[in-house]
């Protein structure tokens, strides 16, 4: 059901037509009541034929005439953005951001402190440009019960959505956001083992990431224990056991959990370093 709300990206990259596409799909939005700007002017054009919204590269103008304004350049343009929007943000709008690192509360601070600003933070997934995306959504102080329902069906819209507070994004950062990395990376192994014991490199990749889709399936669908479920692939002395074995002699269960650790801990440090610049950089 549409939301009936003006909705404009500011930014208008990969992650924001993923949006743009799964809103038009689940009929959230309509091509008339979407808005996108981008200092590229092809890239603008490109989406203006294949979508049918209005763009522009005037990002305050677009500002003031949306309802929802979401937030989805790359962290290091953030500043300059709010900057530019400020004098068009005010109460009466959500402001919705995908910028990783970048807390509310420098959202708010750029855009004016004692204004009530209606603020949901939140860390979408690259899966998300195929409809199978997850994102974490945190509401800011000002944000209503009615604002987070609005920004969860845009990302709902994409994938499979959470609450979490906002301390808890960094791990989200950690885990689901830089998880895809980590799954590719296992993917890729197992493709290279596919062909290092005689299959084509075509053949080995399609069973491993079927392999992967299929289990991540079966988890959310029997809505068991992934101990489980291992334990249902594996029988006495059979092939699935010795591969095990081998998988936890080389601490591969150690090393997911050090990655997603160590994931989190840059997250928290970068965006600590967004809060302490210099709010006019």
């Amino acid at each position: 059901m549409s939301l009936g709300k003006k909705i404009v990206f500011l930014g208008s990259g990969n992650m924001a037509e993923a949006l743009m596409k799964g809103l038009f799909r689940a009929r959230v939005a309509a091509p008339e009541e979407v808005l996108c700007t981008d200092r590229r002017g092809e890239r603008l054009k490109e989406l203006a034929d294949r979508y049918k919204v209005r763009v522009s590269s005037d990002n305050r103008a677009f500002a003031k005439e949306a309802d929802i304004v979401l937030l989805s350049v790359k962290p290091q343009a953030m500043n300059k953005l709010l900057v530019e929007i400020a004098p068009a943000v005010d109460d009466r709008k959500l402001v919705v951001s995908i910028a990783a690192g970048v807390p509310i509360e420098a959202i708010e601070r750029k855009l004016g402190h004692g204004r009530g600003m209606r603020i949901v933070r939140c860390m979408p997934n690259t899966p998300a440009l195929v409809g199978a995306g997850a994102t974490a959504l945190s509401p800011g102080e000002h944000a209503t019960e009615a604002d987070l329902a609005q920004a969860r069906a845009l990302f709902d819209a994409v994938g499979k959505t959470a609450i979490v507070d906002e301390t808890l994004l960094d791990a989200v950062t950690g885990l689901s956001g830089s998880g895809p990395a980590y799954i590719f990376l296992v993917i890729e192994a197992l493709a290279d083992a596919g062909v290092k014991v005689g299959l084509d490199r075509r053949t080995a990749q399609d069973l491993a990431a079927q392999t992967v889709l299929g289990s991540a399936q079966l988890l959310i669908e029997t809505g068991k224990h992934p101990g489980e479920l291992k334990d249902q692939v594996t029988s006495p002395g059979g092939t699935a056991i010795a591969g095990l074995h081998t998988l936890e002699a080389g601490g591969l269960r150690t090393t997911l959990m050090n990655a997603v650790e160590a994931a989190t801990k840059r997250s928290h440090e970068l965006g600590k370093k967004f809060l302490e610049a210099d709010p006019d950089e």
